[in-house]
C-alpha cells in the first residue's frame, strides 16, 4: 500500500466543479488503496480578495492579523473538498495546518517550519482516513496561526511526506510536468520526464515558476521523491529525485528566465580590503536581495563594482547607498534598468567543458549584448536587454537541441 501526499494548487481548485474534478481524482486513488493526505490551497483568487479586504480597512495592517485572515482562504478549501470526499463514500477528515501539527517560527507572513507533530494524522491514515490538509499555514509555540509565504502550500506537502514517511509527493497545477523552458514563450519547449533536486532548484531560484525553491531544498534534504503532474488531464508527469534515470547524459536540461531585473554600479569605491564587506553588509541591513556581482579595478586605488537586483527594490538601494555615500566614499552611482536573465541549467554541466562558450557563441551570432554573467557547477546565467529575453530562449533551446527527444529516452518511451 503507497502512502502518498497530493497537492493541488488555487488554480486546481478554483471552482466548485474545479474540487468536484479533484475529490474524483483523490477518490479513485483511495479506492486503488493508497493512503492519502491531500494539500489544497486557496480557491483561485480568494487570497487576493481577502488582501483586497485587508486594504479598504487599513493601509498598514498587522502582520499577525494578516495571517490570521488569510490563513481562511484554506480552511474553505479543505471543508468544500472533505464534503466531496465524503458525498462519494470516501472516509475524509479536514485538518488546519495547526490541526495537522505543523509549528513554525512566530514569523508572520513568511514562516518556516520547525517541526511536524505526525501522530495524529499518522493514526488517521492507519485507520483508513484520508486527510485533508490546509497548505500555506501552520501555528507557533503559542498557537498563534501563522502563514509560510509564497510556494507554502507546496512546502506544506513536501514536509508532511517527509514527516508521514510518504512514499512520493504528487504537486498538482495547471501545467503537465516541467518543461526545457516556458512553454508560453517557446513553442518547442518540452515536457522532461525526469530532473534532479539540485537542477530543479537551480531553475526554481532562476525563475521557473512551477515549484517554489523552498519545497524543492526540503524534498532533497529528507529525499522526498516529487512529481509534478497536471490537475486537468490524465497525463504522466515530471519526477524529481536525487538522480536521474532517464536522459542522463542531457548536458543542459533546461532554461529558465526572469525580467524585471536592474544592474546597478557603485563606481570610484577605494581599492581597500573592507570595501565590499561594508558594502554588500548595508545593503542586507537595509533588506535588499543582491543576485550577480561583478568587481573590476579601473585604476591602483579604485573599484567598481556592479550587481543585479529585482527591478521593485531599485529605489530602496539606491537611497540606502545615497545615504551611505560618505561612508562608502564612492564617486558615482549608475543604474540600468529594463533588463533580464537567461540561465541554462543542467547537471551535464560539470564533467563537460564548452558549454558556456556554445551559449555565449549562440547569443552572439543572433547579436544578443552580455551584461552580466554569474556561474556555478551547473547552470549559467546571463543578463540580457529585456527586449532580448525570448529571443535569448529561443537560441539557447535551439543551441542545445533541447527539443529533441535523445535516443536514450525514446527506447523507453517505445
Amino acid at each position: 500500500m503507497a502512502r502518498i501526499v497530493q497537492k493541488y494548487g488555487g488554480t486546481s481548485v478554483g471552482s466548485v466543479e474545479k474540487i468536484e474534478n479533484v475529490a474524483d481524482r483523490v477518490t479513485r486513488a483511495a479506492e486503488a488503496g493508497s493512503e492519502l493526505i491531500v494539500v489544497v490551497s486557496a480557491m483561485g483568487k480568494s487570497t487576493d480578495q481577502l488582501v483586497g479586504l485587508a486594504n479598504d480597512i487599513t493601509e498598514h495592517p498587522s502582520k499577525r492579523e494578516m495571517d490570521m485572515l488569510l490563513s481562511t482562504g484554506e480552511q474553505v478549501t479543505i471543508s468544500l473538498l472533505t464534503m466531496a470526499l465524503l458525498k462519494r463514500g470516501v472516509e475524509a477528515v479536514s485538518y488546519t495546518g495547526g490541526q495537522a501539527g505543523i509549528l513554525t517560527e512566530a514569523t508572520h507572513g513568511n514562516a518556516r517550519i520547525k517541526e511536524i507533530d505526525s501522530e495524529r494524522l499518522t493514526n488517521q491514515l492507519e485507520a483508513g482516513k484520508v486527510l485533508v490538509v490546509a497548505g500555506f499555514q501552520g501555528v507557533t509555540e503559542d498557537g498563534s496561526i501563522t502563514t509560510l509565504g509564497r510556494g507554502g502550500s507546496d512546502t506544506t506537502a513536501v514536509a508532511l511526506a517527509a514527516a508521514v514517511g510518504a512514499d512520493r509527493c504528487e504537486i498538482y497545477t495547471d501545467v503537465t510536468g516541467v518543461f526545457t523552458t516556458d512553454p508560453r514563450y517557446v513553442k518547442k519547449a518540452r515536457k522532461l520526464q525526469a530532473v534532479s533536486y539540485d537542477e530543479m532548484l537551480e531553475m526554481a531560484n532562476l525563475g521557473a515558476g512551477v515549484l517554489h525553491p523552498r519545497a524543492v531544498e526540503f524534498a532533497k534534504n529528507y529525499e522526498v521523491p516529487l512529481m509534478v503532474a497536471s490537475s486537468m488531464v490524465e497525463e504522466t508527469g515530471t519526477m524529481i529525485e536525487e538522480e536521474v534515470t532517464v536522459e542522463k547524459n542531457l548536458i543542459v536540461r533546461g532554461i529558465a528566465f526572469e525580467n524585471d531585473v536592474t544592474k546597478v554600479t557603485v563606481a570610484g569605491l577605494p581599492n581597500r580590503m573592507d570595501t565590499l564587506p561594508k558594502l554588500f553588509s548595508i545593503l542586507s541591513s537595509n533588506g535588499v536581495n543582491v543576485d550577480i556581482i561583478i568587481q573590476n579595478q579601473y585604476d591602483e586605488d579604485h573599484v567598481n563594482i556592479s550587481f543585479s537586483i529585482t527591478q521593485c527594490s531599485l529605489k530602496e538601494t539606491v537611497a540606502c547607498l545615497e545615504q551611505a555615500k560618505n561612508e562608502l566614499e564612492f564617486e558615482h552611482l549608475y543604474h540600468e534598468e529594463d533588463l533580464a536573465k537567461v540561465s541554462i541549467v543542467g547537471s551535464g554541466m560539470i564533467s563537460n567543458p564548452g558549454v558556456a562558450a556554445t551559449m555565449f557563441e549562440a547569443l552572439a551570432k543572433n547579436e544578443i549584448f552580455i551584461k552580466m554573467v554569474s556561474t556555478s557547477e551547473i547552470k549559467v546565467s546571463a543578463v540580457v536587454s529585456e527586449d532580448d529575453m525570448v529571443m535569448a530562449v529561443e537560441v539557447l533551446h535551439d543551441a542545445f537541441k533541447l527539443d529533441e527527444v535523445h535516443e536514450e529516452q525514446a527506447a523507453q518511451l517505445v
